[in-house]
């Protein structure tokens, strides 16, 4: 009984100190000149981006205009009965909002977070980039900036203040929880759950 209890309080006391990394992370914003900004995809219907996914974009648009990096990269792919994919609808808002097409590269076959960080990550440094400035919604940054670093990006966090996700106290519990769950099957698995990019 006592070594369950052992068990339980070290589990206890790792979910509270990852949950107060999260919630710190997502609390940073490290914008600073970058090689490329790149914005993590969210879901998208039929072609126009769900709230979550536009307030990232916005949030992305406006650091590009900040002319803090020369590179967008959008990223995404799509879900089984979607027309398009989370990287196009990226680029198509991006476009429609003064972003240069020659200035946008990224990938759209992603299905979670770290597959589109690996593609990124080849495809900054084919080019020969290292820094990136993160857009995603705050109780995503602590992950997408961990996967960032093992992967070799020098990474920064700039959450979207304005995401519907982060609404309410009940909407970010559960995208805390969400990520509670994200990163321990990446810290066991070094894996990340399928469709974890797929917010509505």
């Amino acid at each position: 009984m006592r070594l369950g209890l052992a068990a339980l309080a070290i589990v206890g006391v790792s979910v509270a100190a990852t949950t107060f990394r999260i919630w710190q992370q997502g609390n940073q914003d490290e914008r600073r000149p970058a090689d490329a900004i790149v914005v993590l995809g969210a879901a998208q219907y039929v072609g126009r981006p769900s709230p979550v996914f536009e307030a990232r974009l916005s949030h992305a648009v406006d650091l590009y205009r900040e002319g803090l990096a020369p590179v967008f990269v959008v990223t995404g792919g799509k879900v089984p009965g979607d027309v398009t994919t989370e990287a196009a609808v990226a680029k198509a808002y991006a476009i429609a909002h003064g972003v240069p097409a020659g200035a946008i590269i990224g990938e759209d076959q992603a299905r979670n977070t770290l597959a589109s960080l690996r593609t990124v990550a080849a495809l900054l440094r084919d080019r020969g980039l290292h820094s990136a400035i993160f857009v995603s919604d705050p109780t995503h940054m602590l992950r997408v900036l961990r996967e960032a670093a093992d992967l070799g990006i020098d990474g920064y966090g700039s959450p979207t203040r304005t995401s519907p996700a982060m609404a309410d106290p009940v909407s970010r519990l559960q995208a805390t929880v969400h990520e509670l769950g994200a990163l321990g099957v990446y810290f066991i698995t070094g894996e990340d759950p399928e469709l974890s990019t797929a917010l509505p």
